[in-house]
């Protein structure tokens, strides 16, 4: 009997059938559904997605692994994250009649973000991409995603912690870069940490600690430092901090304390004494020092933002002009237009069966109509990481990579979003 007598031919392919015609089909959603079900950090607690609540994970060797709660706040610049935080409706503010009688029901709304660190590897930043899109399918697609970036992290993400403090290493080298030994010299155990003010978050922002590298060029005049020399703790004012600041770096030295009991001392930068921190630093050459904010994180931008505010003038104003682009292939083919700029900008420029771009200055927002196509809601990111390489390289744009991504869907819109687009309605 010929080898091939008793064998069905298998029906021609069809290119209509193809995995990229059924992306963000139904039939896609269910798929990466049930997948999502099978990882393990979704299915516990069993209450996530259905409580409101607050979850934290780590990036470790392509795996998403719970972060210790009595962590949460705690990032390292080696690795990549992914938060989930879910908070419940309110439908007395809901102009939707089916919610607001859904409303003896608990609904949630959910925000994830992915958080990369400034020496996170290429292969934990894409696992904490493609994780945070599998969370979403698992929550039902109706949550808003956040790519945060450690530079510039959003006032949204700093909030949800009491103290954002990021810390230098990662899970690569078992926290630490740099493991002193009793070998070693005594200015290579010295860990500083810089407690500032989070850019651009107004005259009640959050405060941010980061570890710096421990060395006079890392302190600057606006804001207050922690030196942990092991055998004592100083605290180093920068003579334009804030009192919101110093605050701050009393808590870090609490907590510092809390550990080891050693002595703490506090130094004005307008002391003659606080020129013994900066000897300790390697800075026992340097004669005077006269600071204009040359730090690590430091931009123009920022300066001119924190004098604006003293001045009480230019909060909450954007480095750039708003604007609302389409992304449609309603004509047949792809098209990325602009719609609308400048301050008339609002959700009713919105249109269900496309998506859309908005620039608000500050921060990108995705609006992801219900209607869009299966083509317009794939390539969403693409075109937005597009049009961040078209903005890094106009002359203001230099930094356009460190400005926080957001998209959300038509109907699940996020607090964040509705205030950025009635801003500018």
């Amino acid at each position: 009997m010929p080898p091939h007598e008793g064998l069905v031919h298998p029906p021609e392919y069809n290119l209509k059938d193809s995995n990229v015609e059924l992306i963000n089909s139904a039939l896609d959603h269910q798929v990466k559904y049930n997948s999502a079900t099978t990882e393990p950090a979704w299915r516990e607690p069993d209450t996530l997605g259905r409580a409101p609540g607050l979850h934290v994970w780590r990036i470790e060797q392509f795996e998403v692994v719970a972060w210790p709660k009595e962590r949460y706040g705690e990032f390292y610049d080696g690795d990549s994250y992914i938060v989930l935080h879910s908070t419940k409706v309110d439908h007395a503010d809901s102009s939707d009649e089916q919610e607001k009688e859904a409303g003896h029901e608990q609904q949630l709304h959910h925000d994830i973000y992915f958080w990369l660190g400034s020496k996170t590897t290429q292969d934990e930043a894409g696992t904490a991409a493609y994780k945070t899109v599998e969370l979403d399918e698992y929550l039902h697609g109706a949550a808003t995603q956040h790519r945060e970036v450690q530079a510039h992290p959003s006032p949204e993400f700093v909030g949800l912690f009491p103290r954002l403090t990021v810390r230098a290493g990662g899970v690569r080298s078992g926290f630490r870069h740099v493991v002193a030994t009793d070998g070693e010299k005594e200015e290579q155990r010295k860990t500083l940490l810089r407690v500032f003010k989070h850019p651009g978050s107004g005259r009640s922002g959050s405060v941010i600690v980061h570890e710096v590298e421990p060395d006079w060029r890392s302190l600057d005049d606006r804001d207050v430092f922690v030196l942990d020399a092991t055998q004592k703790i100083w605290v180093w004012q920068g003579r334009r901090c804030s009192p919101m600041e110093k605050g701050k770096a009393a808590q870090v030295v609490h907590d510092l304390t809390q550990a080891k009991h050693v002595e703490v001392e506090v130094l004005s930068q307008l002391e003659a004494r606080s020129k013994v921190v900066v000897d300790m630093l390697g800075g026992k050459e340097v004669e005077q020092l006269s600071f204009t904010c040359p730090r690590p994180l430091s931009s123009r931008k920022r300066a001119v933002a924190e004098e604006e505010e003293e001045d009480g003038e230019g909060e909450g104003e954007s480095p750039r002009q708003r604007k609302l682009f389409r992304l449609s292939d309603a004509h047949g083919s792809l098209s990325f237009d602009l719609v609308k700029e400048g301050d008339r900008i609002g959700k009713s420029d919105l249109d269900g069966k496309d998506v859309f771009l908005f620039d608000a200055g500050d921060r990108l927002w995705v609006w992801q109509g219900l209607e869009a196509s299966a083509t317009e809601r794939a390539l969403w990111l693409r075109v937005t990481q597009r049009y961040v390489r078209w903005l890094q390289e106009s002359p203001e744009g230099s930094a356009a990579h460190l400005i926080p991504i957001s998209k959300v869907v038509q109907g699940h819109e996020s607090p964040a979003f509705m205030r950025a687009i009635a801003a500018v309605a």
